[in-house]
């Protein structure tokens, strides 16, 4: 079964998972700290909510491809995806604060994204474009759990 926010169990093996991620957790690929993660998953879910507005990117692979693959092949996340220059820490993403003060912000926004009936409105993801709801709901655990790996939690 592929796990998906829509599972409250999968939801909280995130939001468990996240607890397990220390300043001084160290990474496994990438150059992101793991305060700068905690962030840049907040400003995703910002994206993802409309909250935070970003560009579309070009892809180097048809959209619908893309989405599929990312979203419904159970295979891990290859690492080095560029972000975008809104959801990276060294451009224009959110600067890092408070360690535990950014975490229960991005905690809150996994409860406001998964939430029901929802608040806000999707824009569309700069990489896959439009989503539907069963999607957003794939993409918001799939980003989470990748960038967890990267911490080892």
């Amino acid at each position: 079964m592929l796990k998906t926010f829509q599972s409250t169990s999968d939801k909280q093996e995130i939001l468990q998972r996240l607890r397990a991620v220390r300043p001084n957790s160290e990474r496994r690929w990438g150059k992101m700290t793991s305060h700068q993660m905690l962030c840049h998953l907040s400003d995703s879910y910002r994206m993802f909510m409309g909250i935070k507005k970003v560009k579309p990117e070009p892809v180097p692979y048809p959209r619908p491809l893309l989405k599929f693959v990312a979203l419904w092949v159970p295979v891990p996340w290859p690492h080095g995806f560029k972000s975008v220059p809104e959801l990276d820490q060294q451009k224009a993403g959110t600067p890092p604060l408070q360690f535990e003060a950014d975490r229960r912000d991005l905690q809150n926004l996994i409860e406001r994204f998964t939430h029901r009936p929802r608040d806000f409105e999707h824009q569309p993801h700069p990489h896959f474009g439009q989503l539907s709801e069963k999607a957003w709901m794939r993409l918001g655990y799939l980003h989470a759990d990748h960038h967890l790996r990267q911490f080892g939690a």
